[in-house]
């Protein structure tokens, strides 16, 4: 795989964000430079290529960053995830905690034919929630989960482990809070 940790570099950390005792990790410097972001994307499409996805889901707003581009390179159909009252067909809805209190998620009940095979996208791993909710969307559409990938893992808040037997690929990753 080329070198993803050469990307880490443009990613900056911003203590107290948002809220005191966070150290939030902000892609924004890494979206605004198209070389690091064109690898990022070649980065996923090379780790990710052999698992043939059909489609590939992922939860709004930074999901669809990375995962619309790699469906158009992949082949593969984007499937967009969304808070509620956004999606105008009838969907399916998982309802989940966060660290910062609960949320819900929903998906076009026709999104995702039985079979296909997903791939989840998401730009940070942090405790697992969110991408646990939708890996459970798209199992209730009848889907086979190829993969889960992400550009950032905070691996000492351990999110890959609610996510087994899953295979999970983070093109980075932060083992500590500093």
């Amino acid at each position: 795989m080329s070198d993803p940790h050469q990307l880490k570099q443009y990613i900056r950390s911003v203590a107290d964000f948002p809220k005191p005792g966070i150290m939030f990790r902000d892609i924004t410097p890494l979206l605004s430079n198209p070389q690091a972001f064109g690898k990022t994307i070649d980065c996923f499409a090379e780790a990710f290529a052999a698992t043939k996805p059909t489609a590939i889901l992922a939860a709004e707003s930074r999901g669809f960053i990375f995962a619309a581009p790699l469906a158009l390179r992949l082949g593969a159909a984007f499937v967009p995830v969304r808070k509620p009252g956004k999606l105008p067909h009838k969907t399916h809805q998982f309802c989940y905690d966060l660290e910062y209190g609960s949320d819900t998620l929903e998906i076009h009940i026709d999104a995702i034919e039985p079979g296909a095979r997903v791939l989840l996208i998401d730009d940070l791993l942090a405790t697992g929630g969110t991408i646990e909710a939708c890996l459970r969307l798209a199992e209730l559409s009848g889907a086979e989960i190829v993969g889960l990938g992400f550009l950032i893992e905070l691996s000492f808040l351990r999110g890959r482990d609610r996510l087994q037997p899953h295979p999970v690929i983070s093109l980075m990753d932060y083992d500590s809070e500093a």
